[in-house]
């Protein structure tokens, strides 16, 4: 007994353990949220219901959807969300009551019920593929219409540098179209970027449901710059390399890059080229191309940055075949022709051909060619990745003279013989042919017999300076523009060449005489100047002294000088002169050849004060005999009155000189 007691006992423990095991489990059991049923659109045929439950981790949970008491979800136990087809329901119009159960174990959780009729019910699915756009400050947003027709929109918005701010909410109504709804937000700014959320609901429902939020989207700020582009271009062998750089632009996401030559229909570039670097190498031909660089993000794009890039430098020439240049193309040949119109870079009509242009493709283009009209022709060709240009050259269908004259034909700078001559060219759309020359021709207007003196000049110059003119004669001068069919009309001027002036030769006169008076006048200037700043230095008379060298008797002759004056009496016929006297005057003319200027100074002085001289007179030479003389001179002269005698000797001449008295 006492056995089966501890059996009993042991048993009501199990039972009471398992009792308390079955309700530890039961209360981890979390019900479901309540379901919602409704389909995506008015017009669908399928209802989805979902629910949700906070504990998921589970692994043997199990759900279990009743509507109305019938169970709906036995092949799916474990989804949170169940579609049922309106076959599969019967009766959509109807209210139902619907209920989910979750199943943990042993442990059984229902969430509450919901009545709810499934064709009133509509919820749409999350926006999708949101597209914006600023319009000043305001944003545009769009995403994928659930239905054509407007929908109720919540928007969350909150600027992306203050991800602490509370979200604000916009409700409005959305426009629709076809595909998309619209939604415009006011009053924003448009150099800030933003974090957006969008959920929607029907309007023609009965019983409208939210939809889930949208993913959060960033809206950048609006790119309201151009680009900043420098280009650098390099020829090379009939291609042009061309290096883009710029500037990165702030909220920029990305680049997009275009350019009209790939567009036209070049299969060896990429149409267009989206980059997130701020360079790019492209290399284009030599015809002209546009390229132009914008900027983007998910809000939209800058203003585009257009570069254009003329045609190339180069010497045009009229092309060689000019009826075959719309003959089929090699294989990766392309062909650019338009109208070459002046100052376009770019024209707008532009003729394309490949080689895989057909034969009725060529023709058309053909007979769309207009006769006149200039057209440049450039022929590419791919190699490698690159576009080489092989031929440039000026087209035209059809040639003809041309129908205008060249613009403002003036003369200017005219001289007695010689005029300048400027005019403009003749535009290309007036040309109508390939303009080789302009033929200048002048003639006199006076005499009708005069031959016309043309010149052909270059179709590039715009200038000329017409000579060998006569001086007071009219001239009547003429421009034609030349093509290799004619020449066209004509552009006249007249000029008058100046008679020669005699007022001229009078001005070089007196220019030249004015020339000489200033040149004379200044010389005396400077002379007088020089005179007073430098005095002249008067030269000193430095008499020639030759020492007394007597070698011959001959040169004592020749050299005689008579430096002594000599007064003798003339006695009365009769008497004779004393011998003395003779004597003394021969001796005064030898003494002189030894004695210097100052010795017979002294002589003269020691005679007049009845001296002697030691060096030149000794006692009864001949100083005493002119001492006598003199003496007795003085004597006559006293008692006589008769005429005075004076010879006079110099260089060997004698002078009588008389007086009637002494």
């Amino acid at each position: 007994m006492e056995t089966l007691k501890h059996w009993s006992l042991l048993h009501e423990c199990t039972v009471v353990c398992l009792l308390f095991t079955t309700v530890g489990k039961g209360s981890a059991c979390e019900a479901p949220s309540s379901p919602e049923c409704f389909r995506r659109t008015t017009e669908a045929d399928e209802y989805k219901c979902e629910w949700s439950m906070n504990k998921t981790t589970e692994s043997d949970v199990r759900f279990d959807l009743y509507m109305n008491n019938v169970h709906r979800n036995k092949n799916a136990p474990k989804k949170t969300s169940i579609i049922i087809t309106k076959d599969e329901l019967g009766i959509v119009e109807e209210e139902y009551v619907i209920r989910v159960e979750a199943h943990i174990g042993n442990s059984r959780c229902a969430s509450t019920n919901t009545s709810v009729v499934l064709s009133h019910t509509v919820k749409y699915e999350a926006p999708k593929h949101i597209s914006m756009s600023w319009l000043k400050n305001n944003l545009s947003l769009s995403w994928t219409a659930s239905e054509k027709h407007p929908a109720a929109a919540e928007i969350l918005l909150r600027r992306d540098a203050h991800c602490t701010d509370s979200w604000g909410k916009i409700t409005t109504n959305t426009t629709s179209d076809t595909s998309m709804h619209h939604v415009l937000v006011e009053n924003l700014l448009k150099d800030t970027a933003y974090q957006v959320q969008i959920r929607h609901r029907s309007t023609k429902a009965l019983n409208p449901l939210w939809s889930d939020w949208s993913p959060v989207v960033i809206v950048p700020a609006e790119l309201e710059q151009i680009p900043e582009v420098t280009m650098n271009i390099t020829l090379s062998n009939g291609t042009r390399k061309v290096v883009l750089t710029w500037k990165k632009m702030p909220h920029a996401e990305n680049y997009s890059l275009n350019d009209t030559q790939s567009s036209n229909g070049c299969n060896c570039t990429k149409k267009s080229i989206t980059t997130n670097e701020t360079k790019y190498t492209t290399f284009v031909s030599y015809s002209a191309v546009n390229i132009s660089v914008i900027g983007r993000n998910a809000a939209g794009s800058s203003p585009q940055a257009i570069l254009q890039i003329p045609a190339a430098a180069a010497e045009l020439k009229i092309c060689d075949n000019s009826s075959d240049v719309l003959k089929k193309l090699e294989k990766k040949t392309f062909v650019e022709l338009y109208e070459l119109q002046d100052g376009d870079s770019r024209p707008e009509n532009v003729t394309h051909l490949t080689a895989k242009s057909t034969k009725k493709e060529r023709k058309k283009e053909r007979m769309d060619i207009k006769d006149y009209v200039r057209y440049l022709y450039f022929k590419h060709k791919c190699v490698g990745r690159k576009l080489q240009t092989v031929t440039m050259c000026i087209y035209y269908g059809k040639e003809d003279a041309p129908q205008r004259e060249p613009k403002d034909f003036s003369a200017f700078n005219e001289t007695h013989t010689s005029t300048d001559l400027s005019w403009k060219a003749i535009p290309s759309a007036d040309q109508r042919g390939f303009l080789t020359h302009y033929s200048l021709c002048s003639v006199k207007v006076s005499s009708q017999d005069e031959r016309k003196e043309c010149h052909n000049i270059s179709a590039s110059v715009m200038k000329y300076r017409l000579g060998n003119l006569t001086q007071g004669t009219t001239y009547r001068v003429s421009l034609v523009g030349v093509t290799r069919v004619g020449k066209g009309p004509e552009a006249t001027v007249t000029i008058n060449t100046p008679p020669e002036k005699p007022v001229n030769v009078l001005w070089s006169l007196c220019l030249l005489i004015l020339f000489f008076l200033l040149t004379t006048l200044c010389t005396c200037i400077l002379k007088r100047i020089k005179e007073n700043i430098f005095p002249a230095v008067p030269t000193p008379i430095i008499p020639d002294f030759i020492p007394f060298q007597p070698e011959s008797q001959d040169f004592l002759e020749r050299k005689e000088e008579v430096d002594e004056l000599t007064l003798l009496q003339l006695h009365p016929e009769g008497k004779s002169v004393p011998e003395d006297a003779e004597e003394s005057a021969v001796f005064a003319g030898e003494w002189e050849e030894d004695t210097d200027e100052d010795e017979d100074n002294e002589r003269w002085d020691s005679r007049m004060s009845g001296g002697s001289s030691d060096e030149c007179l000794s006692p009864g030479s001949t100083g005493e005999a002119l001492r006598s003389s003199r003496e007795g001179e003085i004597t006559d002269v006293e008692q006589l009155d008769n005429e005075i005698a004076m010879l006079i000797y110099k260089k060997g001449l004698v002078f009588d000189v008389k007086r009637d008295s002494l």
